[in-house]
């Protein structure tokens, strides 16, 4: 476990890292890379000095014994462009501290992949947030659902989001949603009146609100009355965009088991997050009206991991079945030797309820 120290100066240089990201990097890229070498630090310093500092299973470091041959080829005049580079790494380190510390100070809690706190489930996914802002009670472990769909939904479906939040409460499980009007807005306020635990994923940043009209629900859910939580994955100013609220739903469904997707249009954004469940490994449950009214529903109704429904009582029953099975490949996975991790549990846990 890093001290708070540490975690600072990890924290930072992730910062600097995504804040002087160039392509073909992207977020993900970066979080994947430092992931796998255990720290940012390490991969900002082998930008600064790549000569001298390596990285996991870096094959450049054979040749790092040549070095002062190397500095010997280049002019003077030749050297400043990458000195130029890390001067300018080193100040914008310098300006990521001072961010990481400000966010602190300010109340603001920045939850970085070398965070203990950091969800379990987001790492296991495909595109691994490097951080979310987090308002509320953090459970690194939740036994989480996804219950999302239209803004503009019908009473049946209200109805139906209410029942199936009312069920996951009495289940003891969390009920996540993206704090949308319609669907979403149903789901978070059942569970907050049933007294259960509910996540709301935002598509701003975290000193933000939207729509404006669940400014109080955003707050209710992150009171410590309610237990819940609101988790941004953005910088904390940031705008709603045409593009943040599709990087909300990608990340809204690795965090659960399984996405109920209760009701939605032919271009809805809660098509990408039934998409992404599956590239993630996870089960997707869609209503009836979801398959008679999209396109895109009656694709995905035929595919492996895609369960239809009419009622609550199916909804419980296939969550049922995922938590037997994922409790007896836990079981399996203890007492197996030598055992494979190359295939997630999520994705062993869509296999097997779909044999």
């Amino acid at each position: 476990m890093r001290s708070a120290e540490e975690l600072l100066e990890e924290n930072a240089a992730l910062v600097t890292l995504l804040r002087t990201c160039r392509k073909p990097d992207t977020w993900c890229s970066i979080a994947d890379l430092c992931a796998h070498n255990h720290s940012a630090v390490r991969v900002l310093e082998h930008r600064i000095d790549p000569r001298h500092v390596h990285l996991v299973d870096d094959d450049d470091h054979a040749v790092s014994g040549n070095d002062d041959v190397q500095d010997s080829l280049f002019r003077d005049d030749e050297i400043p462009p990458v000195a130029e580079e890390a001067r300018r790494l080193r100040a914008e380190w310098d300006i990521a501290r001072r961010l990481v510390r400000d966010w602190s100070d300010s109340g603001l809690d920045f939850v970085s992949i070398f965070d203990d706190r950091y969800p379990l489930r987001l790492r296991t996914i495909v595109d691994m947030p490097p951080f979310v802002f987090a308002d509320g009670l953090l459970n690194p472990e939740d036994s989480a659902v996804s219950v999302v769909g239209s803004r503009h939904c019908s009473p049946e479906g209200a109805l139906f989001a209410r029942r199936c939040a009312s069920m996951l409460v009495d289940r003891r499980m969390t009920v996540v949603a993206g704090l949308a009007d319609g669907i979403d807005s149903e789901a978070h306020r059942e569970a907050l009146r049933r007294g259960g635990r509910t996540v709301a994923f935002i598509g701003t940043g975290i000193n933000r609100v939207y729509p404006a009209t669940n400014r109080d629900l955003q707050r209710l859910i992150a009171s410590p009355q309610s237990g819940g939580l609101v988790l941004s994955q953005f910088w904390p100013d940031t705008p709603p965009t045409k593009s943040t609220f599709p990087m909300r739903n990608a990340l809204m469904s690795g965090y659960g088991m399984v996405s109920v997707v209760v009701e939605a249009s032919e271009y809805s954004g809660t098509r990408i997050q039934a998409r992404q469940s599956q590239r993630h490994g996870r089960p997707v449950i869609l209503h009836r009206m979801v398959v008679e009214h999209t396109d895109w529903g009656r694709a995905l109704a035929g595919k492996p991991g895609v369960h239809v429904v009419g009622s609550v009582d199916e909804v419980e029953k296939i969550i049922d079945r995922l938590l037997n099975f994922k409790r007896n490949l836990d079981d399996l996975i203890e007492q197996t030797p030598n055992r494979d991790h190359t295939q997630s549990p999520e994705a062993k846990m869509q296999e097997g309820i779909c044999q």
